[in-house]
């Protein structure tokens, strides 16, 4: 006859076996981006911040963070989000406009006009189309987040349209491409991961990205100039967190309370952060000694010009409900 455990020995056996149940409970939620890790990177930060609040929550889940493309590819993640295979991505969502043509209104020149605006934007009836896109498509946001960006070239300054003939640029998304291909450039597609090399080797003379990238990627290694948002800045991205509808619907109340928390607390790390984004690049590129310079007001209306007459009107032609869009984001003020 075997001996009985004594209490002790029962109660550790009871606590061992509370706590494989505990770790078999885990839900273990896999966040994918494309941009460098633990180097300051906003978008990154905004990640690594929800993992550790989620993880402080202590609901029985956890966020998995893989930065620089060490689990997907820049433009594999939409795709991998859409169909569950991934669970979290920070993503620019115009990367996803070649299944989701609408995506392109979020990186529309001169659709948003200043950090203030975009904070309007969020809450528009602009922003809730193009959630209802997202759905759509297998995915939800969990925190919003707009980028200003502007323009860095080897060959020159990027002010009026003019500057741009005969240069390779990139441009990030296709109404930026086709806004300047009416200006005389022509275009080399290609996430913002790429720019530096494609420069150094002379497959660009020049590229649109935003502010964050300009310096996480280091790009003033490569330029003579950049153009800087100012007071005229032409280029804004949308670039959300995002998770799995299936990965969402995976998680219990409980769960999806905890994640949705840490998520308005990075969106509003971000909110605080985003403007002083456009003078730290500033300040880095001009102590890397390149020349820092503005559009006049007069610059960004010509490019407006050309770009009522390229990829807006392509938008609106060619997108569903494309004008409707455009006419959505004109109407917040």
């Amino acid at each position: 006859m075997k001996p009985s455990l004594t209490p002790v020995v029962a109660g550790l056996a009871l606590a061992a076996i509370a706590a494989s149940s505990t770790a078999s409970a885990q839900t273990v939620l896999r966040a994918s981006h494309q941009f460098p890790g633990g180097q300051g990177d906003v978008r990154d930060e905004m990640v690594q911040m929800m993992a550790k609040k989620v993880a402080e929550a202590d609901v029985g889940l956890e966020i998995e963070v893989y930065p620089g493309q060490s689990l997907f590819k820049a433009r594999e993640q939409w795709a991998a989000l859409s169909r569950g295979r991934l669970d979290i991505t920070a993503l620019p969502l115009d990367y996803a406009s070649g299944r989701h043509p609408e995506f392109s209104a979020t990186l529309m020149p001169g659709l948003v006009r200043n950090h203030e605006h975009a904070q309007r934007l969020n809450d528009s009836e602009f922003m809730g189309m193009i959630k209802d896109v997202i759905n759509e498509g297998g995915a939800r946001v969990l925190a919003d987040a707009w980028l200003a960006g502007g323009f860095a070239s080897s060959q020159n300054c990027i002010t009026s349209p003019e500057t741009v003939d005969g240069q390779t640029f990139r441009a990030a998304g296709p109404a930026f491409e086709q806004m300047l291909e009416g200006a005389g450039a022509s275009i080399a597609s290609m996430p913002s991961s790429e720019i530096y090399t494609a420069l150094q080797t002379g497959v660009l003379d020049a590229a649109n990205t935003s502010s964050m990238s300009f310096v996480s990627y280091r790009i003033y290694e490569q330029v003579e100039c950049l153009t800087e948002p100012g007071e005229h800045a032409l280029w804004f991205m949308y670039e959300p967190i995002l998770i799995s509808e299936q990965s969402w619907e995976g998680l219990n109340e409980e769960q999806q309370q905890a994640l949705s928390a840490a998520a308005e607390e990075a969106e509003a790390f971000f909110a605080a952060e985003a403007a002083g984004l456009d003078q730290q690049m500033v300040e880095v590129y001009e102590e890397n000694g390149v020349e820092v310079v503005s559009m006049s007001e007069e610059d960004y209306n010509a490019w407006l010009e050309i770009a009522k007459e390229t990829s807006y009107k392509n938008f609106a032609e060619n997108v569903p409900n494309g004008q409707a869009l455009i006419d959505a984001a004109l109407a917040v003020e």
